[in-house]
């Protein structure tokens, strides 16, 4: 029913109707505000999880992909994009590069974002979960549409530790 989710959630949604994706929408009314939380909600593995990460590389605005059960690497994140340095965004910036709150930020679509950096390991699953405009929303979506629709680059972003998935998401 158009109208019943947050605008963010329909401009997701719309996103998704005109670029023909294979991919659906789900509110998880309990909300999904940690990695666990929202592996948990969707009945799925950790590393099934698509953190959309916005960090702010020479002050461009660039997205990584990261499952919930890994951590990114900022290093590699500006070493990709050819920045001398890349740190996390603050929730402003969040917002203002990507149209999404904090907690909510789908991976698409991201016209004011410069890049997208895509962890390769997604590829191993048939459906991982993304942010879809809220807090209280994701998109189940095979790895290759995320990477199409996002116009991702695949490229190794993660940190060699393993992630705390029992704390808030990052964002």
């Amino acid at each position: 029913m158009v109208g019943a989710w947050p605008e963010p959630v329909e401009r997701v949604s719309s996103f998704l109707r005109e670029s023909g994706a294979e991919a659906r929408i789900q509110e998880f009314p309990e909300g999904t505000p940690t990695a666990q939380a929202a592996a948990e909600a969707a009945g799925c593995d950790l590393e099934q999880i698509v953190k959309s990460l916005v960090f702010m590389c020479d002050e461009r605005p660039v997205v990584a992909l990261v499952p919930g059960d890994r951590r990114c690497d900022p290093s590699k994140v500006a070493a990709a994009v050819e920045a001398t340095s890349a740190r996390v965004a603050k929730p402003a910036e969040v917002e203002a590069a990507t149209g999404f709150g904090p907690g909510g930020v789908a991976p698409f679509p991201l016209p004011e974002v410069d890049a997208v950096l895509m962890e390769p390991s997604f590829f191993r699953h048939a459906i991982v979960w993304a942010g879809a405009g809220s807090e209280k929303h994701m998109v189940g979506i095979s790895p290759s549409e995320l990477g199409r629709l996002a116009n991702a680059r695949r490229m190794d972003v993660v940190a060699a530790e393993t992630y705390d998935s029992s704390k808030p998401k990052e964002s």
